[in-house]
């Protein structure tokens, strides 16, 4: 059964391989993305987020039975909260009425192992508390900061989009009405982005010391794809709130059997 998807991010990354992946099984998918993409947004401006959800409904008939929210910068400036946070809520909450009017509505995102790495408290908190004005200000102070603490706004808003995920998905507006959402967890993609750290042997140790993969090490897109596919797909009937590590092992070696 043919059944139409929205994927942000879709130009590019996850977002490029689960759209193609989703395309050859016959299926419709919407993209969304800055530009090259069905409908181009800037997921960091509140109006650009209404927006996608005014032309996705236009452009769906209405009804979507999948939405995959993948946008996202890793990247150490206030815009990754923005987008990584508030945009992938909005398109979430954004897409949901739509999601109700099919017969098996799914919805996944995309957080990161980072989200167990250091974050920042203060801007996680205000992220939960959906003011984004406050997450805003506290990234633009640890941009400025550089570093480590630039980094935390990547990892701060992974870890909050977790545990968005983890809150909401079984609450009555979600599981109530049917709806399965959950995230994945990727370790290193290989991307035009990473394929730099990558390139060399001495590259390649390094990244491996700092995030550990054993099984099989960096990935393609298209593994993060697969999985996105699956929680996407009918056959998801009772995932709730979950965030699946796609790792080669990270998170296992970093938490061990701290959580199970």
């Amino acid at each position: 059964m043919t059944r139409t998807y929205v994927i942000t991010g879709a130009a590019s990354g996850i977002g490029k391989a689960t759209a193609e992946l989703l395309g050859e099984a016959g299926h419709r998918t919407i993209g969304v993305d800055l530009k090259d993409a069905d409908v181009t947004v800037d997921l960091t401006k509140p109006d650009d987020r209404e927006r996608m959800g005014r032309e996705v409904g236009e452009l769906s008939g209405g009804v979507v039975d999948g939405v995959a929210a993948i946008a996202g910068l890793n990247a150490p400036i206030a815009a990754t909260a923005a987008v990584n946070y508030f945009g992938t809520i909005a398109t979430l909450e954004g897409l949901r009425p739509l999601l109700l009017k099919s017969a098996a509505p799914r919805a996944a995102a995309v957080a990161s192992m980072a989200s167990i790495q250091s974050a920042d408290d203060a801007l996680v908190d205000s992220m939960l508390a959906g003011d984004e004005p406050a997450s805003l200000r506290r990234a633009d102070a640890l941009q400025e900061r550089g570093g480590s603490e630039a980094y935390h706004i990547y990892s701060s808003s992974k870890r909050a989009l977790a545990r968005w995920i983890r809150r909401t998905a079984p609450t009555e507006a979600w599981a109530g009405a049917g709806i399965p959402v959950n995230a994945i967890a990727p370790a290193v993609v290989l991307t035009p982005m990473t394929a730099e750290l990558v390139a060399t042997p001495e590259g390649r140790a390094g990244l491996t010391e700092q995030v550990p993969m054993p099984l099989n090490g960096p990935m393609d897109p298209v593994v993060a794809a697969r999985l996105l596919s699956w929680l996407l797909g009918e056959d998801n009937s009772h995932l709730c709130g979950q965030v699946v590590f796609v790792d080669g092992g990270y998170d296992a070696v970093t938490r061990g059997d701290s959580v199970w």
